[in-house]
């Protein structure tokens, strides 16, 4: 786990929006609740929330990825994004015993 990259990835406030609702996914987006949350969170539920381009949110989407923070799944057409639970208990840990 890189520490720079992933404190970068948590430097901005929308990636850090994206993570708080991610972590209730049935709260924040009762909209798919018919679709089911077993892959996560559609890219475009994320998109229509946050009010930003696709191609912005995706952008963020890959900084978070590449931190461990997310995982995505592609069924179809769509790509669906979830919290990695294990990269915050990971950092957690690295916070309390290094910083």
């Amino acid at each position: 786990m890189e520490q720079v990259e992933i404190f970068k990835a948590l430097s901005n406030k929308t990636r850090l929006q994206l993570l708080e609702w991610l972590k209730d996914p049935e709260a924040n987006f009762p909209e798919q609740k018919e679709y089911g949350y077993a892959h996560g969170v559609c890219v475009g539920q994320l998109q229509v929330k946050a009010g930003l381009t696709q191609s912005t949110i995706s952008e963020y989407l890959s900084v978070l990825q590449r931190a461990g923070f997310v995982e995505s799944t592609r069924v179809g057409q769509w790509t669906y994004y979830k919290r990695n639970e294990e990269t915050f208990r990971i950092l957690s840990q690295l916070i309390t015993d290094s910083l």
